[in-house]
């Protein structure tokens, strides 16, 4: 079934959801993906410290990240390549707490995105032990990849979303998040405390 959507992934330096240290963009048109796009981010100072347990698991140090773009001087091209698509990310709550968190960290806009997640659409969709991204997307029909790149994950949640709306039928992420009793979320920013 024809869907349009981009998947997103962060990878992050800390535990902080402010600490991107990577982005992986898939965009998908009538359900094939037709362009991807992944760099490194330089986190926010306050937050820039790359925890042991995080490089373990993704592989990104802070000299990899020392001359990228700060996250407030990639932005535009993050909103540039989502443009008026649904993000859809595997546990979106964290995806989309990383632009929350680092839009608020940096002072910068909070995109109006609108977003659905895959963690979700695949409890709705497949029977499985486990939702994790590796087992979901294997349900999916996606075969092995790079766990924790973020291109990598975001195409396993592309191709997660893609079958699943092939075996419900539908021909937009509107209809999906219908047929599966979810909803379509719109991404605020985070509340000023006074």
């Amino acid at each position: 079934m024809p869907v349009d959507f981009t998947a997103i992934d962060f990878e992050t330096a800390n535990s902080h959801p402010s600490s991107a240290c990577a982005v992986g963009l898939v965009r998908v048109r009538a359900g094939k993906v037709v362009d991807r796009a992944e760099w490194l981010i330089r986190p926010p100072a306050g937050h820039a410290q790359f925890l042991p347990f995080n490089v373990k698991i993704h592989g990104i140090t802070a000299d990899m990240v020392a001359s990228a773009r700060a996250w407030e001087e990639q932005l535009d091209e993050l909103r540039g390549f989502i443009d008026a698509d649904v993000a859809v990310a595997h546990n979106a709550s964290f995806d989309m707490g990383v632009i929350r968190a680092a839009c608020a960290e940096t002072i910068t806009p909070t995109p109006r995105l609108r977003y659905l997640c895959s963690v979700q659409v695949s409890r709705k969709t497949y029977e499985i032990p486990s939702h994790r991204l590796p087992l979901a997307a294997e349900a999916a029909g996606y075969g092995d990849f790079a766990h924790h790149d973020a291109l990598a994950d975001a195409e396993a949640c592309a191709a997660i979303i893609s079958d699943a709306a092939r075996r419900h039928e539908v021909d937009d992420l509107a209809q999906l998040a219908k047929k599966t009793g979810l909803r379509i979320q719109q991404l605020k920013a985070i509340p000023l405390k006074l």
